[in-house]
């Protein structure tokens, strides 16, 4: 969590995460963050943010140890997926939709871990 940020408050995202880092991917300081214009972080509107980073704020203090960000492509509903098929990440949203779907059916955050190159939802 960063207050001071110089773009209107931030949350690192964790990046690279254990998927990220079993596919031999570097980086760090993928951030959400206000002020709408970025070069490969998640910027929104300060009022976007603002609301996130309250909650995130808001659980922390409440005791929670850690909070876990779940960020998908699109909102992956079948006609999306559909119009997507030809995309070279394609495989890559049929594995995290399953994420996605966990998650419209049970109204939570499903715990993932990754096997065999692929996220596996629990």
């Amino acid at each position: 969590m960063r207050p001071d940020s110089d773009c209107h408050l931030a949350i690192n995202t964790g990046y690279p995460n254990e998927y990220d880092r079993a596919h031999e991917r570097t980086g760090s300081f993928i951030m959400i963050h206000g002020v709408r214009g970025s070069v490969g972080c998640l910027a929104m509107s300060d009022a976007r943010v603002e609301e996130i980073y309250t909650l995130c704020d808001a659980a922390l203090t409440a005791g929670q140890k850690s909070f876990g960000i779940h960020i998908f492509p699109f909102r992956m509903t079948p006609e999306r997926m559909e119009r997507s098929k030809a995309e070279p990440w394609w495989d890559f949203w049929v594995n995290l939709k399953e994420g996605y779907d966990w998650f419209e059916n049970k109204g939570i955050p499903p715990k993932w871990v990754v096997r065999d190159l692929r996220y596996s939802f629990r």
